[in-house]
């Protein structure tokens, strides 16, 4: 993101601010009809992308070019078209009505202005699939088999991409970004802006610090708090890795290790309620599931994503020795206690929630607790200028998110339209044979490899669009299919080559990327199985009665310290042979799933084999500390 100065900063940072207020306005006076609420939506936006993000490397840093400030102009023209024109618009029959000259050249100058601002705000590899998905929609009628669908002209191609109320770039997509995603973009900033980030790091610290491997466990830590009010790895890298990231290798840490546990940790952070990713809204509009009850199923699964990064370091601590921090003067409890309160804002949004509130609106309701609270320390008053930053910085986040999610709109619209995303159902359960495992593998390597190249909102939504459907053909259950789904398309943000939470970890830690990649798929190995026992295991979201709830979360919990102990190859006790690791693995593999074993006897065997483990290889250091003391001594008579 470039750094104007002068003016243009200042016309910049206004812009942002009016569209963080036009979004709170809406909220507390209710939403606009759809095409005017998600117009100024992308009105706000597209420009923003063109004003904050340079063309290439060699563009100016400081400054907007001329270029730039034209581009961001002609952006703007399709959303105040469909502003000015929302009425007839709506009053149009779909497919029926013959497109307008006018409107098929805003179609096209909204589409190219599109595909240059997600190129440069969002990701390349994601403005390339939107123009292959255009190619398809023109040129697919050539393709032979699978891939054939009926010809397109110009009128009906742009009435699909834009023209279109739910589908397209102005679609429902678009929408959810509107009304749901923004506020709690907005809502994070004024938290973090009155202080609550750096309570967590302080919580993180106290907790952790001076235990073994102190400083990795600090970045466990804070990263799961800060992805309660977070849902970006990336900015979740940077808000913590640039504190633990050098601790961690002060006291010993490879510097490789050292990102990869800050990658690892902040990508949880999209995992972590009650503010998950941008999919989250996503999810709970495509599934019709409340926000809530999505929060409250994927709890279990995220504490288990964030024990096994945390067992993983730990072990790995161990393995090395890895000390705490003791000269860190960690916050006295009596000091955290009394900073306790500027989490209410959370709460106070949990209690919405609770209560009914829409999404939004809880939001909403929350950033003014979060501004009066504020007040408590002076400290942490959220002054006027600290308020202008705070919705300055949330219309800066949005901007990617908006980006992707109108370029997620236009590609679902021509692959639901063109009948390719059917098509590709009916592939996963022809090319599975019908068997559930391996149509979840596919939909698995399918979820990471858009990850790779996508940020988690688009990947989720592209890959749950033509993959979902099929599962739930198959028997699973819309909830976990959907979590799932939202589960790889996050871990792909540390799945090397394409690592983006790895590459972020890298730059602090100043080491090499792909290294950095593949130790932070390493430590979230165990992260790859728990969408699995979500599937297999509906106890793990919250479901059934609290004996098979306690009974399926304890068997994970020792299934993946198993795993831990398995992949480092090293126990509590010391390191671990090839048999022990064998047995650590396949158990740690094996044991969650209740179709195996039973629950008690998964419980019982998961149990066993870790106290087995432990207790022998302290049994074998005991030996070997014996056999270097030497035979007793003879007592004389």
């Amino acid at each position: 993101m470039r750094q104007p100065k002068g003016w243009q900063k200042t016309v910049i940072a206004g812009y942002a601010i009016c569209a963080s207020l036009f979004h709170l306005y809406t909220a507390a006076t209710g939403v606009l009809p759809s095409r005017y609420q998600r117009g100024f939506h992308l009105l706000f936006f597209l420009p923003l992308a063109f004003l904050l993000f340079p063309a290439t490397k060699r563009s100016p840093q400081d400054r907007v070019s001329v270029p730039d400030w034209v581009l961001a102009i002609l952006s703007a023209v399709p959303s105040l078209f469909v502003i000015l024109e929302a009425e007839r618009l709506e009053s149009r029959w779909e497919f029926v009505t013959p497109v307008l000259t006018s409107e098929w050249i805003i179609g096209i100058l909204l589409i190219l202005t599109l595909l240059e601002a997600v190129r440069r705000a969002v990701a390349p590899a994601m403005a390339w699939l939107a123009f292959f998905a255009l190619l398809y929609l023109f040129w697919g009628h050539h393709l032979p088999g699978i891939l054939y669908h009926s010809p397109y002209t110009l009128s009906k191609a742009v009435e699909v991409c834009y023209l279109v109320v739910d589908d397209g770039i102005y679609g429902s997509i678009t929408g959810i970004s509107a009304v749901f995603v923004v506020m709690f973009v907005i809502f994070g900033a004024f938290i973090h802006g009155m202080g609550l980030g750096q309570y967590f790091m302080d919580v993180a610290v106290r907790v952790a610090g001076r235990s073994v491997g102190g400083p990795a466990k600090i970045a466990v830590v804070s990263s799961a708090c800060f992805g309660t009010i977070s849902g970006s790895a990336a900015a979740n890298v940077f808000a913590t890795g640039t504190f633990t990231i050098p601790m961690m290798k002060k006291v010993g840490y490879r510097p490789q290790f050292a990102g990869s546990v800050e990658a690892a940790a902040s990508t949880g952070g999209q995992l972590m309620p009650p503010v998950m990713g941008a999919a989250a809204f996503l999810m709970a509009e495509i599934t019709h599931i409340s926000y809530l009850s999505i929060c409250v199923a994927a709890a279990i699964p995220a504490i288990l994503y964030f024990f096994s990064v945390g067992s993983m370091v730990h072990i790995e601590a161990l393995k090395y020795r890895l000390t705490g921090l003791s000269e860190v003067n960690a916050p006295r409890l009596s000091s955290l206690l009394k900073g306790s309160y500027l989490m209410l804002p959370v709460v106070a949004l949990l209690a919405y929630l609770i209560i009914g509130y829409s999404p939004f609106k809880a939001a909403f309701v929350s950033i003014l607790t979060a501004v009066a609270i504020s007040f408590v320390n002076r400290n942490n008053w959220m002054t006027p200028r600290k308020i202008f930053h705070a919705l300055e910085q949330g219309g800066k986040d949005m901007i990617m998110i908006a980006g992707a999610c109108a370029c997620a709109g236009l590609i679902i619209s021509i692959l639901v339209n063109t009948g390719l995303a059917l098509k590709f159902s009916s592939l996963v359960i022809s090319f599975s044979q019908g068997i559930f495992v391996i149509a979840l593998l596919l939909i698995m390597v399918s979820a990471v490899v858009l990850g790779m190249g996508l940020p988690t909102t688009a990947a989720y939504v592209l890959a749950v669009s033509v993959g979902g459907p099929a599962l739930v053909k198959m028997g699973g259950e819309l909830l976990s299919v959907h979590l799932f789904v939202f589960y790889f398309a996050i871990l792909a943000c540390v799945t090397p080559p394409v690592a983006l939470a790895a590459y972020a970890g890298a730059s602090i830690a100043k080491t090499d990327p792909l290294k950095t990649g593949f130790e932070a798929s390493k430590l979230v190995f165990a992260g790859y199985i728990i969408p699995y026992m979500i599937i297999y295991n509906p106890s793990l979201m919250l479901r059934g009665g609290l004996i098979d709830i306690f009974l399926s979360s304890a068997v994970a919990l020792f299934s993946i310290f198993l795993m831990a102990m398995a992949i480092e190859g090293h126990g509590i006790g010391g390191a671990l042979n090839f048999f022990e690791r064998s047995i650590a693995f396949a158990g740690g593999i094996l044991l969650p799933f209740p179709l195996i074993f039973g629950r008690v006897s998964s419980f019982l065997v998961a149990l066993a084999l870790l106290i087995s483990i432990i207790a022998q290889k302290r049994l074998r250091k005991r030996k070997a500390m014996l056999a270097m003391a030497g035979p007793p001594a003879k007592k004389e008579s």
